[in-house]
């Protein structure tokens, strides 16, 4: 067998095998039931097979009381607090200063 195509084709069957057994390690380290599972997922899956692993594997320190977009808020920059919001699908009012209307159709005022 040429040297160079050992070294092309061992180098990444090495990587490969690597991350399918840090992928079975881990997953038996951390809690991702069954290990067995995710290192076949990695093995038939070459390369994005782990990174589907790791992404599964950060959903396990998800903390819902730390996370700040749990209700859907995103911070603004001050700088851009003032602007006009663009208008949402089935919103009629021409400025945002308009009465709007509530759940039952009645129009609402801030008077």
């Amino acid at each position: 067998m040429d040297p160079l195509l050992a070294v092309l084709v061992g180098i990444p069957l090495l990587w490969h095998l690597g991350l399918t057994a840090v992928a079975y390690y881990d997953a038996g380290r951390v809690g991702l039931e069954p290990p067995k599972k995710w290192a076949a997922i990695t093995f038939c899956i070459p390369l994005i097979g782990f990174f589907i692993y790791l992404f599964e594997r950060s959903e396990l320190s998800y903390d819902p009381e730390s996370d700040p977009y749990r209700e859907h808020n995103f911070n603004i920059h001050p700088s851009r607090a003032d602007d006009t919001p663009l208008p949402s699908r089935g919103d009629d009012r021409l400025e945002p200063g308009d009465d709007r209307e509530d759940a039952n159709g009645e129009p609402t005022s801030d008077e």
